[in-house]
């Protein structure tokens, strides 16, 4: 916001208005002059309007419920099984070490050091805005479609609260003959049919779960051009997954860091019940032994490498432009490094977990239909919504676990999502930085709830389906690399390794360790690229089961990738164009050197190499004068003295 960095320069209007600093003025500043209290009292004034985490848990809770979400549990498990069990772990965990928990310090460290949004952190080289409002275009596409699976758990969520459940049989009217159900009679009717033999015949079987899903929940169209209708009940769970996100927001992080206790924690509890009801099955140590037992042949494959990485750079969230932002509301010396290594693990090591729970439920379904795991395995919403529900059906209180499952996945999505919305609306807020937008927060909030709910009608036509896969696949796949890419360049080579090397240790007491700085210089870099061309050698056209999308749905899908990309070349030619300078190469110097106003938000933390940057007395004097008028002569006459070689005006005001 500009509250915070302005604040440094302009610190005025806030505490001239609206605050009377009196009472603080004899205890904590040299002698209660008018120049020296406001700004100590203006320090608290931006901190309680821009807002702050109660204490630093929520703040680890927030960033833990931010970077795990349902990726952990219906994408990493299946990619470790399908890339070498436990041989996956050693390429997963060299990943993490050297790209994941280096780049999510970094951006930590930069919206902690600048208390701002994903826009306000790019005054450390204005050119490069533009990286924020890619950052912007992202969490927009994908808030969209989020919540729109989050509307799903919902909708299961409630229909598991009755005695069976309704995909349990094959005797539903949205059933078709192929429909063969673990538990329906006619097929204990047929026990001497070897199972094994039917789930291999062309007229391929087709669960009860998977017919639910495709027939009955989103009666699914032929194509991702016909919508057909609105399927009502996910309308009214998507409002109410809005609703439920706006009011957990709707005092932005004073709020949502209260409702964290509980959304980022509970999902372990569950995790846990799953985990030991899964575990006493019969056949569970089949399907974990699946899961765990290492080909180590793989381990040569270039492709469990870029997995890996991949799995690693998509799941803790970076370049969404969330850690930022959730770091940004952080104390200025909190020691986000100690944070960043305590959230990738837990984040990485919740995954790991997850596969236990995922595969010891599917390994007892496989054993009950005498199959083998792989034919029972899926991710994604496959998973979610199809493998585990009917692996469920199979437990006594079956509607229990279910319940129990979605509420879990319900809670995951959130911790997400209240991420996503507190990005934009933290943006948008920071960026216009009056008093006026930041008193009406809640509203701008409330807006874009709005518009991501409107937004999200589409995808819970008949079609929506296509629509929210074709967005998880190119509104945040390689444009994020790019991003995050373009983001290390312009810290470490254009802002320099050196001055953010200090910026570090003037924030937290001590650089970053040499192993870190490594990391960021050459080590992250060249492993985001190596993500990048594998995502391009790797690309095939998405597809949905046997459907294959036409060419121009995956244009869409290629303009959307595009779309938060573009704004980098955009802004930056732009800034350019406007920056001062009779030549190209000066221009050019000039928008990517720092804005005078680049650093620590509040004025007590700009010392050092900041505190030049607003020295010329002369100039501050005239904008505190005017901010006190009902100050005396002579308060403002004891104040003009006090330490003016030291960052004059504005060690008056916050220093002292």
């Amino acid at each position: 916001m500009k509250l915070g960095t302005h604040g440094a320069i302009q610190p005025g209007p806030p505490d001239g208005s609206c605050e009377q600093p009196g009472p603080l003025g004899p205890s904590q500043q040299v002698s209660g002059q008018n120049g020296a209290v406001p700004g100590e009292q203006g320090k608290q004034e931006k901190s309680v309007k821009r807002g702050n985490w109660g204490n630093q848990i929520e703040f680890v809770l927030t960033s833990v419920g931010y970077a795990v979400g349902l990726g952990n549990v219906w994408r990493f498990p299946y990619l470790c099984y399908r890339n070498g069990g436990g041989a996956f772990m050693f390429p997963y965990f060299i990943m993490l070490v050297f790209c994941g928990i280096p780049l999510f310090f970094m951006e930590l460290s930069f919206g902690q050091f600048a208390s701002q949004g994903c826009l306000g952190v790019w005054r450390v080289s204005p050119m490069f805005k533009g990286v924020g409002y890619g950052m912007m275009v992202v969490s927009t596409y994908i808030g969209i479609y989020y919540n729109v699976v989050i509307c799903i758990a919902f909708y299961y969520f409630f229909v598991s609260m009755t005695h069976v459940l309704p995909w349990t049989y094959c005797s539903n009217p949205w059933n078709t003959p192929d429909c063969v159900g673990v538990l329906d009679g006619n097929l204990s009717n047929r026990a001497t049919l070897n199972l094994t033999q039917l789930l291999n015949t062309t007229q391929k079987r087709t669960s009860p779960s998977e017919e639910y899903w495709r027939r009955y929940v989103l009666n699914l169209s032929d194509d991702i051009g016909n919508l057909g209708e609105v399927r009502l009940p996910l309308l009214g769970c998507l409002g109410v997954s809005w609703v439920v996100v706006f009011l957990c927001l709707i005092k932005g992080v004073k709020s949502s860091g209260k409702v964290v206790y509980f959304t980022a924690t509970f999902p372990y509890v569950v995790l846990t019940i799953l985990f030991v009801r899964g575990i006493t099955l019969e056949g569970a140590l089949t399907g974990i032994m699946y899961y765990l037992t290492p080909q180590w042949d793989k381990i040569l494959n270039a492709k469990v490498w870029g997995d890996a990485a991949s799995q690693i750079f998509y799941s803790l969230g970076c370049a969404w432009g969330g850690l930022i932002t959730m770091a940004s509301y952080n104390k200025f010396n909190n020691n986000c490094y100690r944070d960043s290594i305590i959230i990738s693990i837990t984040n990485c090591a919740t995954s790991v977990y997850a596969g236990f729970v995922i595969f010891s439920i599917l390994g007892f379904m496989a054993n009950h239909l005498g199959v083998d795991v792989s034919k029972v395995a899926d991710h994604g919403p496959g998973l979610a919504f199809v493998a585990y529900p009917e692996a469920l059906t199979l437990l006594p209180i079956s509607p229990l676990w279910s319940i129990l499952f979605f509420f879990m996945l319900i809670l995951l999505g959130l911790g997400t999502q209240f991420c996503l919305l507190e990005t934009l609306v933290t943006a948008i807020v920071d960026e216009v930085g009056n008093e006026w937008i930041i008193r009406k927060k809640t509203f701008v909030t409330l807006g874009v709830a709005v518009a991501g709910f409107l937004l999200g009608v589409p995808l819970t036509t008949q079609a929506g389906i296509y629509w929210l896969l074709l967005m998880d696949n190119y509104a945040a796949s390689f444009s994020l690399v790019v991003i995050s890419c373009i983001m290390c360049v312009a810290i470490m080579y254009i802002y320099g390794h050196r001055n953010y090397f200090k910026d570090i240790e003037m924030m937290l007491g001590f650089p970053p360790p040499l192993f870190f700085q490594i990391c960021w210089r050459f080590i992250s870099p060249a492993i985001i690229f190596f993500i990048l061309v594998f995502t391009v050698i790797q690309y095939r056209p998405i597809s949905y089961n046997e459907y294959v999308y036409p060419t121009w749905a995956i244009s869409i899908g290629f303009l959307m990738a595009l779309s938060s990309v573009i704004c980098i070349p955009i802004y930056a030619i732009y800034k350019v164009c406007r920056s001062e300078g009779d030549t190209l190469l000066e221009r050019l110097k000039n928008a990517t050197k720092a804005s005078k106003d680049w650093g620590p938000a509040l004025p007590e933390h700009r010392s050092g190499r900041y505190a030049p940057a607003f020295s010329p007395s002369t100039e501050s004097h005239l904008e505190v004068q005017p901010l006190q008028p009902e100050k005396g002569q002579s308060e403002a006459a004891a104040a003009s003295p006090v330490q003016g070689s030291n960052g004059s005006a504005h060690s008056q005001d916050s220093r002292l």
